[in-house]
């Protein structure tokens, strides 16, 4: 087979935060596979073939890119961010294992990204500089009580959190039950960052107590990383940073 796959790491927005790996696998895409607004962000050109899908199809665009690939297609199926955290390889190698064995000698690849985990922190400061954990709190793929319960053995546990997709218009009560489960499990004012839509132009980014964080301060595009117990904030002219040192 020529064919070949590679799942790619679009940033968590701004162009200049996609690798020139990535570029450089695009460049020679013969087909592009991912979510609606994921694909847009690719500029069409003539031999490209973009193919965009709805957010709850991950298996089938997963399937749909080896075929191609099987195919002699050279396909680039893209994810925002990182397509290792919360995204498309993940999907992509549990349809590789679910189908014809013949997929298995193609040419696949991940190519890493910029996380918006990892945008949203740079951006304030230095919040993941110790020990810290990453929890999706969509419960479109698993029970709300296994996030509750990692909440809560997290907080436990006195890790820094990041929480990709916090609240949508389908969950609203989600993250409240959340906040919750923080407040009862940590019981301090450890600082909240609220790190909506990092690295583009509508980029905003503020820093409450937990005892003063609301479920309508986040969306799907904000990023949530809740400090530590140590973590802290140091206020400058240019605004707060925040950081959680390297040592207990």
């Amino acid at each position: 087979m020529n064919g070949w796959v590679a799942v790619a790491g679009l940033g968590p927005g701004d162009e200049a935060l996609v690798t020139p790996e990535v570029r450089g696998a695009l460049d020679q895409a013969t087909d592009v596979v991912g979510y609606i607004p994921y694909v847009a962000r690719i500029a069409p050109r003539d031999g490209l073939v973009l193919h965009a899908s709805d957010n709850r199809v991950e298996l089938e665009r997963a399937a749909h890119a080896l075929d191609l690939a099987a195919q002699g297609r050279r396909v680039v199926v893209v994810s925002s961010g990182d397509p290792g955290v919360f995204a498309m390889a993940s999907a992509l190698f549990e349809a590789l294992e679910a189908g014809p064995q013949a997929w298995r000698a193609l040419d696949i690849r991940v190519l890493p990204g910029i996380t918006a985990m990892l945008a949203a922190a740079a951006r304030a400061g230095a919040p993941l500089g110790h020990d810290f954990c990453a929890i999706n709190l969509s419960d479109n793929l698993k029970p709300w009580a296994l996030i509750e319960k990692r909440l809560r053995l997290a907080a436990e546990a006195d890790f820094a959190m990041a929480f990709y997709n916090p609240r949508s218009k389908s969950r609203p009560d989600g993250f409240a039950r959340a906040l919750d489960v923080l407040r009862a499990a940590c019981a301090d004012a450890r600082p909240v960052l609220f790190a909506r839509a990092v690295s583009t132009p509508q980029e905003d980014l503020h820093i409450v107590p937990l005892t003063e964080a609301l479920p309508d301060m986040a969306d799907m595009r904000t990023m949530v990383i809740v400090g530590s117990s140590l973590t802290r904030v140091i206020d400058t002219p240019r605004g707060p940073i925040l950081f959680t040192p390297r040592s207990v």
